[in-house]
């Protein structure tokens, strides 16, 4: 990079901090001031910076519009294939990709379990919203009030025993998936089959996709499929690293030896089941 762009790009994060003058920009990219007036004065025309009436300068409008244009045309779902390749090449499962669109959750990608026994999810195919577990880590993360609102006008079909029953305990389960940070579902939607999940976060922290990890019980047990869980969190860290604008990171297979500090097992925190909900709901 050549020095007189490197100069001009040191600009922006340190106006990033706040408005700053002449003699300030000058002095912490140590150059002289006609330097420094000459690639703000750039910077100006382009939009990206603006000079204040006290004559500090500080970020401009441009920026932020280029900032704001880049994310809505960034495509989580071409970021996180090669991830949820690999994961699935590791585990060998049904990987899922969802988001939240207008009151739905909608699979937007799905890479097949390597055995006979398939799972009939579809791309495009709208979730069961009250008991899957990328729906869960989706709606958890909406403000308070739309949540509440959101899960009071939701029917709540009872697809098996271990359906979630009403808002209440819809409500409830939600707010433990907020503080864990993953979901599952155990049986409640199909009997025989259980899903565990981890959220997607974009730069700000908030939920912009989930992914998760299915599994028919004839192929693995609830508790085996939870020893997964790991994995499935490292892989959501690092599509979210991605997608958030860090360095792209090498598809993992699951089997890195740094764990997050907030890691949780499922042995140091057992998910929500129905069991659990009804002992709460008595108490």
């Amino acid at each position: 990079m050549s020095q007189t762009v490197d100069r001009a790009l040191s600009i922006l994060p340190l106006l990033a901090e706040g408005p700053a003058n002449l003699e300030q920009v000058a002095s912490r990219l140590g150059v002289h001031k006609s330097t420094a007036l000459r690639l703000l004065r750039t910077l100006h025309e382009h939009g990206m910076v603006y000079r204040q009436r006290d004559q500090r300068y500080r970020l401009g409008a441009r920026l932020f519009a280029l900032a704001q244009e880049a994310v809505e045309n960034l495509d989580v779902r071409e970021i996180a294939h090669p991830h949820l390749v690999a994961l699935n090449e590791r585990c060998g499962h049904t990987v899922h990709l969802a988001v939240y669109e207008e009151n739905e959750v909608l699979y937007i990608d799905k890479v097949e379990s390597r055995y006979p026994v398939r799972m009939y999810s579809r791309i495009g195919k709208p979730v069961a919203i009250t008991v899957a577990a990328v729906a869960k880590l989706l709606l958890a993360d909406l403000p308070e009030p739309e949540r509440r609102a959101l899960a009071e006008r939701l029917p709540y079909p009872a697809y098996t025993a271990r359906s979630t029953p009403n808002a209440s305990a819809f409500l409830k389960e939600l707010e433990t998936v907020r503080e864990q940070g993953w979901a599952t579902d155990l049986g409640g939607h199909e009997e025989s089959i259980n899903c565990v999940g981890a959220p997607i976060r974009g730069a700000d922290g908030r939920v912009v996709a989930a992914c998760s990890v299915s599994a028919p019980n004839v192929v693995v047990t609830a508790d085996e499929l939870l020893t997964l869980l790991p994995a499935v969190r490292r892989t959501a860290e690092d599509i979210s690293r991605e997608y958030s604008g860090g360095a792209p990171a090498r598809p993992s297979d699951g089997r890195g030896t740094t764990e997050a500090p907030s890691e949780v097992t499922p042995e140091a925190k057992p998910p929500v089941t129905p069991e659990k909900r009804a002992e709460d709901s008595s108490s």
